[in-house]
């Protein structure tokens, strides 16, 4: 490896970690905020909000690392403006392209090892936090989950424990369910077996059913079932895939398409996770871009200011075609891909006269 090519990749990572520890200690402080004021008004002890920001921090830094590798580097070339590093380069015959692509492999590299690494540790964290943070909840009764033999709901209503078995759903609707009810000693009360039950709302609406109780049974058209769960309820519950890995979310995706559930949400995240190394590459390319291009300038704050503005820019763009594709209003693939191509475009037209800055 070239003298220079080592001292451009050990400024960028020291430049890189210091970006990444700031901007964890922000969320760190900002998250025990959010805890202590979660936290009133119940008995815990006084490090417990510290210790929920520590499993919940490296999750929220996950999600802004394209910015952390934006800021970190306009650091970066800060410090080799400032020491007219950059002039000695370009008088040793060494372009500017030539810079950016050893930042770009860099970028893909520690891109890699976030998705491998970093994500598998902090998705672990932020499962743990949420099982933390279900202790507080009112809800703590109610429990839903998805594995391979379907959907389960254990649900509490007047004292009585509900346990529902449903192996399809599709929209508001279940099928092929059965409903074992319990009392408070967990004693069987009576089991309820159907192919179809509205979940819209609280009060579902369970058709052709048939009722096994004191060892007898008995059909009927239509019965109403009261639940804590309803449609939204059961989707939203779903809906914090940061708490998985990758391996997870594959596995979670596979139980979805047994019980033929939509794997909208999860094909999204295993999307954005896919392609979070090819994001990060181009927002330091778009970085590098912004730096040589406001190189005359002396003004360090306009120059962090207008990286600021494209960082805003890009979370916005970024998330609306998300939400598009969440809601099906475009394809899954055009949701992920449309933002990085735009990037991508934007960043090779403005890459065409770099050696020139």
């Amino acid at each position: 490896m070239k003298t220079y090519t080592k001292f451009l990749i050990n400024e960028f990572l020291k430049s890189f970690l210091n970006v990444f520890f700031v901007m964890l200690i922000l969320v760190f402080i900002l998250n025990i905020l959010k805890e202590i004021e979660f936290l009133n008004n119940k008995e815990v002890n006084s490090l417990y909000p510290i210790y929920l920001s520590l499993m919940n921090s490296p999750s929220i830094v996950f999600e802004i690392f394209p910015f952390i590798f934006l800021i970190a580097t306009q650091f970066f070339f800060l410090k080799l403006f400032n020491n007219d590093e950059i002039s000695i380069f370009k008088y040793s015959g060494l372009k500017n392209i030539k810079i950016i692509n050893i930042l770009s492999l860099v970028s893909f590299f520690i891109g890699i090892l976030t998705i491998t690494i970093f994500y598998s540790f902090s998705s672990n964290l932020q499962h743990h936090y949420l099982q933390l943070k279900n202790q507080f909840s009112e809800d703590k009764l109610y429990l839903a989950v998805i594995n391979k033999n379907g959907l389960w709901i254990r649900d509490v209503v007047n004292y009585q424990t509900n346990i529902i078995n449903s192996s399809k759903i599709n929209n508001n609707f279940l099928s092929n369910t059965f409903i074992s009810t319990f009392d408070e000693d967990f004693n069987l009360i009576r089991s309820i077996k159907s192919d179809k039950i509205d979940i819209k709302d609280n009060e579902w609406l369970i058709y052709d059913v048939t009722i096994f109780e004191n060892n007898v049974s008995q059909k009927s058209d239509l019965i109403r079932f009261k639940s804590n769960f309803n449609q939204k309820r059961i989707e939203s519950l779903f809906s914090n895939l940061t708490s998985l890995s990758l391996l997870k979310l594959i596995n979670l995706r596979l139980d979805y398409k047994s019980l033929n559930y939509s794997t909208v949400d999860v094909d999204m995240q295993i999307y954005k996770i896919a392609t979070y190394p090819l994001l990060l590459v181009i927002m330091t390319i778009l970085s590098s871009i912004i730096m040589f291009n406001t190189k005359k300038s002396s003004s360090k704050v306009l120059k962090i200011i207008i990286g600021l503005f494209f960082s805003v820019t890009i979370y916005y763009i970024n998330n609306f075609f998300n939400v598009m594709g969440s809601t099906e209003k475009l394809p899954l693939m055009v949701s992920i891909w449309t933002p990085i191509i735009i990037l991508s475009l934007i960043n090779l037209i403005m890459l065409v006269n770099i050696n020139e800055k």
